[in-house]
């Protein structure tokens, strides 16, 4: 009890000194706060307006079809990648040489698509470069159209489509899109190739590099296709028929793989497989 009574006489003899200074303290705090938030601006929030009015002119229905036009190339974009460059050549070699080894998620599809993305910026640089000199930085600088600009962009992919696509494949496309012109018409078609359409150019394209993706996967599949045969055979010779011959195949194909620097190889050759 003695020592409760003294802890509350020391408790209230503290409260007494420090009554003031706490008091002082307190008032001092609020008036820096009041003159802070006097002398801050006042906090301002973004307006965001979603509302549709009509056009008072020609000029804002352009507008509006413009943006809707860029709203849909965004979408279309991984079409454009996949469609007018060196990518589903690549893809396509890939996956074969996956499957050929027996490895079914080794290297995963994300590690598969990464290396085909940036493979295929390589080989189209000479082509974004061309595309940024005479297209983007003029039209950036104000110096020529929105439709000039988009002319420029076509032509470096124009020209790297046409080296990389077979003549029989523009020549199928290009008499279709063009049944109702005369022969002569079909002719200077046929010799100048700058007259080839971009409808007909994109499909002929495509056409022409599935084929040499299956061209380049076919002899990709021979030696593993060996090994599966020599290693069944012998598997049957030794009587082990309910054995899987994949299991004791998969380490020899990684293994020839790797002692013939498989990937160096198979990527400088697609490489070197562009024009």
């Amino acid at each position: 009890m003695i020592k409760r009574r003294h802890n509350k006489t020391a408790l209230s003899t503290v409260w007494k000194m420090n009554r003031k200074v706490f008091i002082l303290s307190f008032v001092l705090l609020a008036l820096l706060l009041s003159g802070t938030a006097i002398a801050a601006d006042p906090l301002s929030l973004p307006s965001i307006d979603l509302s549709i009015g009509g056009s008072e002119g020609p000029e804002g229905v352009t507008k509006a079809i413009q943006i809707v036009l860029l709203l849909t190339l965004m979408t279309l974009a991984p079409a454009f990648i996949l469609m007018m460059t060196s990518f589903t050549r690549l893809l396509i070699v890939f996956s074969i040489l996956r499957q050929a080894m027996g490895v079914q998620q080794s290297p995963p599809n994300q590690v598969l698509i990464g290396l085909t993305l940036f493979l295929t910026f390589f080989i189209m640089s000479p082509a974004l470069i061309k595309i940024n000199e005479t297209a983007v930085k003029p039209y950036m600088g104000g110096e020529i159209s929105q439709s000039i600009a988009f002319t420029r962009a076509m032509e470096p992919l124009k020209g790297f489509m046409l080296k990389n696509t077979r003549k029989k494949d523009i020549t199928l496309f290009q008499e279709l899109a063009n049944s109702g012109k005369t022969e002569k018409e079909l002719a200077e078609i046929k010799t100048d190739k700058s007259l080839v359409s971009m409808l007909a150019l994109v499909p002929a394209f495509i056409t022409s590099e599935l084929k040499t993706a299956f061209q380049i996967g076919f002899l990709i599949y021979l030696p593993f296709m060996v090994i599966d045969m020599v290693v069944a055979s012998v598997l049957m010779s030794m009587g082990m028929m309910m054995l899987p011959p994949v299991m004791i195949s998969l380490p020899f194909k990684l293994m020839l793989f790797v002692l013939a620097d498989g990937w160096y190889l198979l990527v400088g050759s697609l490489l070197k497989s562009f024009h």
